[in-house]
């Protein structure tokens, strides 16, 4: 993250992304999430979460708190507590449910002037942001990035750190079939952990045990059936649901060991 920034200064190259990152070192493969990629392992059919994705929904506490303790970063055009829908004038004096860092459920509170203001984080699910800007809330660089005809940063709140997982492969009996699935928001936003997991075990079945090639086949199958078809409402999965429009970049690696590629 401080690369980019310097980078940023020297060659003024803006920009940010997210990472996902695994690395298999004495046995473990550590698993670093930051942002809203996905990773999970199959073993033996059963699916085993790696990473979890970070947005404005799960990592609300964490936002509103920090939201709490600095608020001119929130340019006096944002309120850190959250509401089920947007405040109007009217409502001034009115009871209205809400949260702070502090809940996981809701209470009421009367209607006060600065609770018009826009909420930290507003929408559900993809289409919640932090700011009214941003869909993730973890991530390398966007130093440069700022609220829409504004001055506010939003970097203070987008976290470079990770979340890191470890997996003990010295645990368990690993068969060909075992594998760990890193994939991009272009694969999770249209098809879950099931899903993928049933593909899996398609492609491989097709192929035989010691064929390296097989591996490839499932990544590339995962990527084909996100993206769908192009018709002419625009790229359609097989049940005819919109595929995804994002970027999708998926590898499958083998926990079964390296085979007997002859």
């Amino acid at each position: 993250d401080e690369q980019i920034e310097r980078e940023r200064a020297s060659q003024h190259l803006p920009g940010g992304c997210c990472a996902l990152a695994a690395i298999y070192l004495m046995g473990k493969f550590y698993v670093a999430n930051a942002g809203d990629s996905r990773a999970i392992i199959i073993r033996n059919g059963e699916i085993i979460p790696m990473s979890r994705e970070f947005t404005p929904e799960t990592e609300r506490q964490r936002l509103q708190f920090l939201a709490l303790l600095r608020p001119e970063l929130l340019g006096k055009e944002f309120t850190h507590l959250e509401f089920p829908r947007r405040i109007q004038p009217k409502e001034l004096g009115k009871k209205m449910l809400y949260r702070d860092q502090n809940m996981n459920g809701w209470a009421y509170k009367k209607i006060e002037e600065d609770d018009l203001k826009f909420p930290l984080i507003f929408g559900e699910g993809k289409k919640a942001r932090m700011m009214a800007t941003i869909g993730v809330t973890r991530g390398l660089g966007d130093h440069d990035l700022k609220v829409f005809s504004s001055n506010i940063h939003i970097k203070p709140f987008l976290s470079c750190f990770p979340e890191v997982r470890v997996y003990d492969l010295t645990q368990y009996e690993h068969c060909p079939d075992d594998v760990l699935v890193l994939g991009t928001d272009g694969l999770w936003d249209v098809t879950n952990d099931k899903e993928v997991a049933a593909v899996v075990m398609e492609v491989l079945t097709s192929y035989e045990p010691n064929d390296p090639c097989r591996y490839t086949m499932v990544a590339q199958e995962l990527v084909v059936r996100s993206r769908g078809v192009l018709k002419e409402r625009g790229w359609r999965l097989a049940n005819d649901k919109l595929g995804s429009g994002d970027d999708i970049s998926v590898f499958v690696i083998p926990l079964g060991g390296p085979g007997n590629y002859t």
